[in-house]
């Protein structure tokens, strides 16, 4: 299984760490599913002008080189451009736990799979 590096830019810099291309195809499908959930929160309104149903948080986890955790609670957040997740990249000898805006992890994801192929 090959791996290259995947970036995440973060609010104040950047981590890069090996990852594989099946699991950036996992996480882009996990980001989908939490943007799903965003749209459906800032849609507000219910036609019976009740409150939303709550949506379920997503949590990605990914255990290689690296373990990625990457996690979100939708229902706090007013649109998908507003939204922020919790990172959490560790191995033995480091641990990092930062947030990062969903857009910029999405649009880093894309680009990872753009030069993977």
């Amino acid at each position: 299984m090959s791996s290259t590096n995947l970036t995440l830019n973060l609010i104040e810099g950047s981590v890069s760490f090996s990852f594989s291309p099946e699991a950036a195809r996992e996480l882009k499908a996990a980001m989908d599913q939490l943007m799903q959930s965003l749209k459906i929160v800032a849609a507000k309104p219910t036609p019976s002008g009740g409150k939303p149903t709550p949506q379920r948080p997503v949590e990605y986890r990914y255990t290689g080189e690296v373990f990625l955790e990457i996690f979100c609670n939708p229902n706090i957040w007013p649109t998908p451009f507003a939204a922020k997740v919790l990172i959490t990249v560790r191995n033995l000898g480091i641990r990092l736990t930062t947030e990062a805006e969903l857009t910029r992890v999405i649009e880093d994801i894309n680009q990872y799979l753009e030069q993977v192929g």
